[in-house]
């Protein structure tokens, strides 16, 4: 007999984890990480690919279960009170798992049924869901042929059909374009505008910075900084960034020319990265150096700066 979970006051963390960890036989994903994450924030874990923040997602999601150190969701233990703790979650996972043979509406009703709610109910819930994510049109039509975009809120209307308390999204918009990509945030800021807690992770700056309230930046299984996203950029990197290129395999050999330019210098092979509070300025300075490169821009400063910073690479390495 499964034990009830109580509902976690509002002043209260919805997720509290301390030293977690998640091991595959001699290989640590997840090592000793302790994160919060509060009613109604967004919260996410950036990240390149086997940070371990698909490993910590599934522990959250308590599909996975933790190695050593304590994890509370919702005030309950996830091994004691799994079941309870995911019919309280709505998840939306990398890959979307849709029933290409029934229609978009089915997928949501019959998706219902493991929450034990009834065809009538399920049906009012998912029409009203399909208008939420803007597919109505799309009800009755086999799932197969609709684009990547819109089987992405399919999913996320049928993980909202339990009415959860919190959301997970593991890389929500990868493989999408960009015009479905801001659809989506657009759906999820307004998910987060009602009250819901959402935790999100993503190799992408951009999306981290348009949906995070506050993040966690993870690295080889460890969190290696944690704040808000502006909070991040403005305490590891400057506010603005010169980007030059002298061409493939010449960056290295420009090394002195761009010397204390900035505040920091990063030779990266394909381009070089100028830390500087002015960065038109630091251009000027290069150029009065005799420093014609083939290409310069000046960018503020992103989570990606940050994350290169603090690893010594870059997120798509």
């Amino acid at each position: 007999m499964h034990s009830c979970v109580t509902l976690a006051p509002v002043s209260e963390a919805v997720v509290t984890a301390k030293s977690l960890v998640k091991r595959f036989g001699d290989f640590t994903a997840v090592d000793r990480i302790d994160f919060d994450i509060a009613p109604g924030e967004a919260f996410g874990f950036l990240g390149p690919n086997g940070a371990g923040k698909t490993s910590t997602m599934r522990m959250v999601g308590c599909v996975s279960p933790v190695t050593e150190g304590e994890l509370r969701i919702f005030g309950g233990d996830p091994d004691r009170d799994g079941r309870e703790i995911r019919r309280r979650m709505g998840v939306v996972p990398q890959l979307d798992r849709l029933d290409n043979e029934l229609t978009v509406l089915e997928n949501l009703v019959i998706y219902g049924r493991y929450f034990d709610i009834d065809r009538t109910e399920g049906r009012r819930r998912a029409r009203e869901l399909l208008e939420f994510v803007q597919l109505t049109d799309r009800a009755d039509s086999r799932v197969d042929p609709l684009s990547g975009g819109q089987k992405r809120r399919i999913s996320i209307a049928r993980s909202l059909i339990n009415e959860p308390d919190m959301l997970l999204l593991d890389e929500p918009t990868t493989g999408l374009d960009p015009q479905a990509r801001h659809v989506l945030w657009d759906k999820l800021y307004q998910l987060k505008e009602g009250g819901a807690t959402l935790v999100v992770t993503t190799h992408f700056m951009d999306e981290a910075e348009q949906l995070c309230d506050r993040l966690v930046v993870m690295d080889g299984g460890r969190i290696v900084a944690e704040g808000s996203p502006a909070a991040l950029i403005a305490e590891h990197a400057t506010r603005e960034v010169l980007e030059v290129r002298f061409g493939q395999r010449r960056n290295e050999a420009h090394a002195e020319l761009v010397d204390r330019l900035g505040e920091r210098v990063e030779i990266l092979p394909d381009r070089i990265l100028v830390y500087a509070h002015d960065g038109e300025a630091a251009l000027v300075e290069l150029h009065r150096r005799g420093a014609v490169p083939e290409s310069a821009l000046v960018r503020r400063a992103s989570l990606e700066d940050v994350f290169l910073h603090l690893t010594g690479r870059t997120l798509v390495d």
